[in-house]
């Protein structure tokens, strides 16, 4: 046998301190791109607010400096300093360089916290090039200095302080040994920050960026109400926030929920301040309770007949809820804490849901009917849907696998050769059949924009003529009856003008597939034509370009030169649209996925026409929908 090949003790491989956490970060930070690189900010923030949480922390500042490191201050008790009796380390030393190693173990010092394992801030230590941490403490100001986990100071006095003044101020630099990009985004830190302010009423969350000359800070009294009233300042609310509040067993148990006018329900869920994306028991606990009381409360109001039964989506359409626990062991799924799985949380939620929002319905009958009247209309809009659909199904509108007529389809059958190009309008569906490739390209014209989903009723869906088309054509059928095993064509292109209206049936396509055929998102089937605004042609030089910024910066560069203003699809010649577009050599196609999320309400604002502010997501991984160039 050959030596390489050869299996014995001295193969085995033991990684001390931090080195398995920098052999493989993932394992601990969930991806080393760029979430990642801010679940690096979150854990120190975090260990910041577990502070907050226990009594001691009233002020949180993070900043993020010229040279790419973030830092963050608290003025909390400040990590001990003393030499610890059995390891012979200062403390803060320990809590930096040592896997579970930290406070959170011991309820006495920290009855809740969000840091529960001990590999927080060691982890972001060793996945950093360098890391400062100073505390306050006992009137001193301390200093220790790190490089990839190792300590490369002792730790010293630099300074003394006021008595009273504590804290703890972390400094690091991200590894770009490590991370694909270094550079933290201040509107995702500024999206956490201010859900944390939300969750810790009365706490200062000041966040900074020296590059971008930018501060915001986050300050709300109100807690969860208010946090509900911001989720749904785009919104029609249809009552004030319902809140509710009980301790039960250790674990307190807080609510806020208020119905709109819309139709998506929108859950969101922490604990201990951690945001559980994937929810867990206590978001099941919740639902569970919201059905039975509304279930009895129309029963008993005569509303629903001894044979009806309201389904839980019937209960969450329209819904915004914030649920928020305190626990004292919460089990999360891995270190990136995604969901909660603690068993008995699921029966502690009900109850408690139970018990309270029983009792507010009893005690607010005029809030309580605008429920009942909001959740029997999405009774009702499911049973007239689930008609529609059977009548749809009959008439084969979406499950035939009859081709609509309007279909220019390609000859080849293969699924990973053939793409079909949606496109608006005549105009462009003309110029795209001249230009196309026909062994591989399929175009689908769309008369206008398409139905918003978001605001319809389900019924509606089922009976709008262009969806139909639109479905009959990518072969997969469509909600529960969906199966992308049936899909016809490799890639799906969006290729909308480059204008307001093309933004806008970009987004109400993209919200179709999102709310109805996610699968081909997540498997990378859709994707998005970039089609420029300009071509500019100097001699027998033509270059195309999409901004406004860079047609200026060639003609600064260029002097006089013959400009071609491209206000849609249906203005360029077949040789145009073929090079720009639709030659898979040439174009330039934006790949739709999961993570570039955006917050739903942002798009249905966008919808609706109102001037909001363009944010990025409320939390990016909440609404799971595609980027838009909005």
């Amino acid at each position: 046998m050959e030596e390489k090949n050869q299996y014995d003790v001295t193969s085995i491989k033991v990684l001390e301190g931090l080195e398995g956490v920098r052999k493989r970060p993932a394992m601990y930070i969930g991806s080393t791109g760029k979430e990642g690189l801010h679940h690096l900010a979150i854990e120190v923030i975090n260990n910041s607010v577990d502070e907050a949480l226990a009594g001691f922390c009233t002020k949180i500042y993070v900043k993020i400096n010229k040279d790419g490191s973030l830092t963050v201050e608290d003025n909390g008790r400040g990590i001990p300093t003393e030499i610890h009796p059995q390891l012979k380390k200062p403390g803060v030393e320990i809590v930096m360089t040592k896997l579970h190693a930290g406070g959170k173990f011991d309820h006495k010092i920290y009855p809740i916290a969000g840091g529960l394992h001990g590999v927080g801030v060691s982890v972001v230590n060793a996945l950093s090039e360098e890391l400062t941490v100073q505390v306050k403490r006992n009137g001193k100001i301390y200093e220790q200095k790190y490089k990839r986990g190792e300590p490369v100071t002792e730790l010293k006095v630099i300074g003394t302080c006021k008595p009273e003044e504590t804290g703890t101020i972390v400094k690091f630099k991200p590894d770009k040994e490590i991370f694909s990009t270094t550079n933290f985004d201040f509107e995702l830190l500024a999206i956490k920050m201010r859900e944390l302010a939300f969750l810790n009423p009365g706490v200062s969350f000041i966040l900074e960026s020296e590059k971008e000359k930018k501060k915001e800070t986050f300050k709300y009294e109100g807690g969860l109400q208010e946090f509900v009233k911001w989720l749904n300042k785009t919104r029609n609310p249809l009552h004030k926030p319902i809140y509710l509040k009980k301790t039960h067993n250790d674990c307190i148990v807080e609510v806020a929920l208020q119905y709109t006018e819309g139709y998506q329900e929108n859950i969101f869920s922490f604990v201990n301040t951690i945001n559980t994306i994937e929810g867990g028991t206590h978001v099941a606990g919740f639902k569970t309770a919201l059905t039975r009381v509304l279930n009895d409360y129309l029963k008993k109001s005569k509303l629903l007949k001894e044979d009806e039964k309201l389904e839980g989506e019937d209960t969450r359409e329209g819904l915004t809820a914030v649920i928020s626990l305190h626990i004292r062991d919460p089990q999360f799924e891995g270190q990136t804490k995604t969901k909660l799985g603690n068993t008995e949380i699921k029966g502690i939620v009900d109850s408690v849901v139970t018990e309270q929002l029983s009792q507010f319905l009893e005690e607010n009958p005029s809030i309580a009917k605008i429920i009942a009247s909001k959740v029997m209309e999405a009774f009702k809009a499911r049973v007239a849907a689930k008609k529609a659909k059977e009548l749809v199904r009959r008439k084969g509108a979406f499950f035939s696998g009859s081709l609509p007529g309007k279909l220019a389809d390609c000859s080849s059958s293969s699924l990973e050769k053939t793409e079909l190009f949606i496109v608006e309008g005549e105009s462009a569906a003309g110029s795209s059949k001249q230009a196309r490739n026909k062994e591989f390209q399929a175009i689908l014209p769309l008369r206008g924009k398409i139905l918003n989903v978001e605001k319809a009723n389900p019924h509606k869906i089922f009976e709008n003529e262009e969806i139909a088309t639109l479905v009959a054509a990518i072969g997969t059928g469509i909600g529960e009856n969906f199966d992308i095993k049936k899909l016809r064509y490799g890639r799906i292109i969006i290729m909308c003008d480059a204008d307001v209206d093309g933004q806008h049936i970009k987004t109400l396509l993209l919200t179709f597939f999102f709310r109805f055929m996610p699968a081909l998102i997540e498997s990378k089937r859709i994707f998005i034509a970039v089609p420029p605004l300009y071509r500019i042609r100097k001699g027998s030089k033509d270059i195309y370009v999409y901004s406004d910024e860079e047609l200026e910066k060639y003609l600064k560069k260029w002097g006089n030169a013959e400009v071609q203003r491209f206000k849609g699809l249906g203005e360029m010649n077949p040789e145009q649209l073929w090079e720009t577009c639709m030659n898979p050599k040439t174009r330039i196609l934006k790949l739709v996925t999961i993570e570039d999320a955006i917050e739903a309400d942002m798009i249905f604002s966008t919808l609706m026409g109102e001037a909001v502010e363009p944010r990025k997501v409320f939390i990016m991984e909440h609404a799971k929908m595609a980027s838009l160039d909005i």
